[in-house]
């Protein structure tokens, strides 16, 4: 989680909200790292999980990344959800939940739905303080740039 949280240091930087990903391969190698790029790429779909997810399915040359586990700062939305799910992880971690948008319990829980042809395992709350804060600093700090 320790170098999500880097790489969510890396979209505070580019003023991009600050979440960060990696994906690791069954034996713990790094194999795709990300970092939250909607607004510098103009695309919606840029979150850190899917740029990640990118990055390792073009390391491993396949598009299922079968055993790999998947840490990130953030509670998954159903995009991301969707796409871990069809990448065929076997493992989520995540810091923060997001009582928005998240897909892993707050809002949705996707990975409960048994009809779904692949089960993803779940795990929410690792450097939880650490991660959230992150967030509160980035989103304190805009509304405080953006204040009369």
């Amino acid at each position: 989680m320790h170098i999500a949280i880097q790489q969510a240091d890396l979209a505070c930087a580019i003023g991009e909200v600050p979440v960060g990903a990696v994906v690791l391969d069954v034996a713990g190698r790094i194999i795709g790292r990300g970092f939250n790029r909607t607004i510098t790429d103009h695309d919606p779909t840029a979150h850190a999980e899917i740029v990640a997810l990118r990055q390792a399915a073009a390391a491993t040359g396949n598009y299922r990344l079968p055993g790999a586990s998947l840490f990130v700062t953030l509670e998954p939305c159903a995009m991301c959800m969707g796409a871990i799910l069809h990448a065929r992880l076997s493992r989520v971690v995540y810091g923060a939940t997001d009582p928005k948008t998240g897909a892993c319990g707050s809002v949705l829980c996707v990975q409960a739905y048994p009809q779904l042809n692949h089960q993803t395992s779940v795990t929410g709350g690792l450097l939880a303080a650490e991660c959230g804060g992150l967030l509160r600093q980035f989103f304190r700090e805009r509304r405080r740039k953006t204040a009369p």
